[in-house]
């Protein structure tokens, strides 16, 4: 496995303690927030402004725009992008402190910011705007953080190379669902995209010679979805290579065991739409 995805493996159930730790359900629901979507979907894109569905919809990508537009704009009409910045910081506090009430974080939130503060922007809106925070004084929090705009960069980097691969973003999930990740239930109950849609999407794959009559990758759409990820993980990479190998390392063995916790009790289903595995 290259350092680039190596990374997200170890960094990415920490930053998605948020989405997934009850706490922050609880505490978007306080203010008024209807449902764990409205929560999600606020929760993240706060960082971006009161922005609308189409917005949200563009850059996270691969999420059905209906579903999106059923939490956006309505979730300004509850809480700020403000308001949800300080909740899901001290959501993320509350999590932390009940998962892991004897950890410290001192150096792995060092290293991590670091890290951060290194990985690209550019052209990557969701990291650009997650960079652009204050950053919180609590180590944790700024592991936190710091994960939060590592992964997101990466992410940005991911779309990139999806939209370079003509790949829609119902075509993205079927080619990785085909190459091995999550199945069609697990996305379609997360993303929202109908059993219609779905075929539409696969149907493309097929006339474009990516998918076969099964709804197996072809050699073609195998190489496809290697170079995707290919792509991304090189995207990822430079901010890792300016970092240098032996930090990675640390901020690998800082997080990966905390990550593992998470994994393990199920925090973070196994059976999760972010496509990560836990071996």
């Amino acid at each position: 496995m290259n350092r680039a995805r190596r990374m997200w493996k170890a960094l990415e159930p920490f930053h998605a303690i948020t989405y997934f730790a009850p706490e922050t359900r609880r505490a978007t629901a306080a203010l008024g927030l209807k449902g764990g979507w409205m929560s999600y979907f606020g929760c993240r894109a706060a960082p971006l402004g009161a922005v609308g569905p189409e917005f949200v919809a563009a850059v996270f990508y691969n999420f059905h725009p209906a579903m999106v537009a059923r939490s956006l704009p309505d979730a300004w009409s509850y809480a700020t992008p403000e308001q949800l910045l300080a909740v899901r910081l001290t959501a993320v506090d509350n999590a932390v402190r009940r998962l892991f009430p004897d950890a410290t974080f001192d150096r792995a939130a060092e290293v991590a910011r670091r890290a951060a503060e290194l990985a690209p922007v550019a052209g990557r809106p969701i990291a650009a705007a997650n960079a652009s925070l204050e950053w919180p004084t609590e180590p944790a929090l700024v592991l936190w953080q710091a994960t939060t705009i590592l992964r997101e960069s990466r992410g940005d980097g991911h779309i990139a190379a999806l939209v370079a691969a003509g790949l829609s973003p119902c075509q993205a999930l079927v080619t990785i669902s085909a190459a091995g990740g999550p199945d069609k239930e697990v996305f379609q109950a997360n993303r929202r995209w109908s059993d219609e849609e779905w075929a539409e999407a696969s149907e493309d794959l097929r006339t474009r010679g990516l998918l076969d009559a099964a709804g197996a990758l072809t050699d073609t759409g195998r190489a496809l979805r290697e170079q995707v990820e290919e792509t991304t993980d090189a995207l990822a990479d430079q901010g890792w290579r300016a970092l240098g190998d032996e930090s990675a390392v640390e901020l690998h063995d800082l997080v990966h065991p905390l990550s593992a916790v998470l994994m393990a009790d199920g925090l973070i289903p196994a059976d999760n739409p972010m496509a990560m595995r836990w071996d």
